[in-house]
């Protein structure tokens, strides 16, 4: 109990001793986790978004004619010879007119003058979750392009590119944002250890010549590190909840936060950064104390 509070004391002290260094350090691993932080949430709501996405996808295929029942079955079983698929569905034009009327619900007076033959017959078809990445639907969609009897098949292309571009750029940015993280952490906690052994040099080689143990002397820079790393982390995810309940609160209206419903990191995730964080920093605290052990 004696030595915990030493190391307490001793700790306060070296903060004490370099409190403007160690603010510039505590704001620096603050603004780090900060930004990494921010990417790697809209990262992570990116991939949910999608998986919600590749689940509700499907192509549309048009026809030039309808498929007759007793030829469907073969229709289907070509289809299914790519790749494997949920379900495929065949809408004759009176299927699809209903639908329509069903989508215009009291509005569907404008159809009263038409019939079902001005909708083109159709198979709309559902890729199984094992149908991964826009390359192979582009290689479906020109499969089902290329059968007989296809007019065209519809399935968003131009979004589903333009989401996997944005996808792919927060995907660099958070690997560089990480980059940042454990270089600016490791370095900037290196330094601010060193200015405490540099400050306490002489006092420390008193120490050692009366028998203070290496531990003894280690021990509390490394806590300083670890402290470092824990409250710089600590309060860039606080910051970046307050970023989040900003944007939930001031961008409510149906849009984009709807679409993707945007979440907060999980306990876990939010665990793994302080870890993390902390682990950086006691790497860096390491650095200046092996140094130190050389003299």
């Amino acid at each position: 109990m004696e030595y915990l509070a030493y190391l307490l004391r001793q700790t306060g002290r070296n903060i004490r001793q370099t409190w403007g260094t160690q603010v510039m350090t505590l704001l620096t691993v603050t603004l780090s986790v900060l930004i990494f932080s921010f990417f790697f949430l809209v990262y992570t709501n990116l991939l949910k978004a999608s998986e919600r996405f590749g689940d509700e996808l499907r192509l549309v295929v048009y026809l030039d004619k309808e498929i007759e029942p007793q030829q469907q079955p073969q229709v289907e079983k070509k289809i299914r010879s790519f790749s494997e698929v949920e379900k495929v569905t065949f809408l004759s034009r009176a299927d699809a007119f209903a639908r329509l009327q069903a989508q215009l619900g009291e509005e569907q007076d404008v159809l009263a003058d038409l019939g079902p033959d001005f909708l083109p017959p159709s198979i709309e078809v559902y890729p199984a979750k094992t149908l991964r990445g826009l390359t192979q639907i582009n290689q479906f969609s020109e499969y089902l392009q290329a059968l007989p009897g296809v007019a065209k098949v519809q399935y968003g292309r131009e979004w589903l590119e333009r989401f996997g571009s944005f996808t792919k750029l927060i995907r660099v940015i958070v690997f560089l944002s990480g980059g940042l993280l454990i270089i600016s952490m490791t370095f900037i906690v290196s330094y601010t250890i060193r200015l405490t052994v540099v400050s306490r040099h002489s006092e420390m080689e008193i120490l050692r010549l009366l028998g203070a143990t290496s531990a003894y002397l280690r021990l509390p820079l490394l806590l300083e590190g670890v402290l470092q790393g824990f409250c710089g982390s600590a309060l860039g995810l606080f910051s970046l909840f307050l970023l989040y309940r900003w944007i939930c609160d001031h961008f409510t209206a149906p849009g984009v936060l709807r679409l993707f419903e945007f979440t907060f990191f999980s306990p876990e995730a939010i665990a793994l950064i302080l870890l993390s964080s902390i682990l950086l920093c006691s790497c860096g605290s390491l650095v200046s104390i092996r140094r130190f052990m050389r003299i």
